[in-house]
């Protein structure tokens, strides 16, 4: 494997951007999901919650709990976690499958109910978030590029904060932009910024 400033060359001979070195998951990530557009609903709330969940973590340590927060949280089916109440936080603390933080446990449970009331009147979650597509997105050509945070992902916090959403900072929903496809900040010379478009 060659590792430059920015871009890793695989064993395989594909060029990647180099912050998935140092784990096959992190690497499958990259490849196969990261800036891959999601129009599922369920998908797009795991997103956002997993997203909440990081912060003050890496990203390959909640990757590493996905199944987990799966299994934990009903895939993430929103409908049915609304239903759940104090007793579920108390078993989700208990639950080394997951970060066992209470306050984003409980918000995750918060955020069903405002996920439920977002498609009620939106029609779907995408059709929300695809209000903060970015007219354009420039392309990266050094990790140095890619932003923490833009002015549709601080607009998109502002407005699920006043919604009573939990968890939605502007550099968490810019980290959720990214993942889901809405920008492609792979680097100009990783070989998947176009197979992931």
């Amino acid at each position: 494997m060659l590792i430059d400033e920015d871009l890793i060359t695989g064993d395989d001979g594909r060029k990647r951007c180099r912050w998935c070195v140092g784990d096959p998951l992190y690497q499958s990530y990259h490849d196969l999901e990261w800036g891959v557009p999601v129009s599922d609903d369920h998908r797009l709330f795991e997103k956002i919650c997993l997203e909440g969940f990081q912060c003050g973590l890496s990203w390959l340590t909640i990757l590493k709990r996905r199944e987990g927060f799966r299994r934990a949280f009903a895939d993430f089916r929103f409908d049915e976690i609304a239903q759940w109440d104090q007793r579920q936080v108390n078993r989700l603390v208990k639950d080394s499958g997951i970060i066992r933080h209470r306050g984003k446990i409980a918000a995750t449970l918060h955020n069903a109910s405002r996920a439920i009331e977002m498609r009620r009147d939106e029609g779907s979650l995408l059709n929300f978030f695809s209000r903060y597509l970015p007219d354009e997105s420039p392309v990266p050509g050094r990790l140095a590029d890619l932003p923490a945070i833009t002015d549709e992902s601080t607009r998109m916090s502002r407005e699920l904060k006043k919604r009573g959403w939990k968890f939605v900072g502007p550099t968490t929903c810019y980290a959720f932009m990214q993942a889901m496809g809405m920008v492609n900040d792979h680097l100009a010379d990783c070989d998947f910024r176009s197979t992931n478009r």
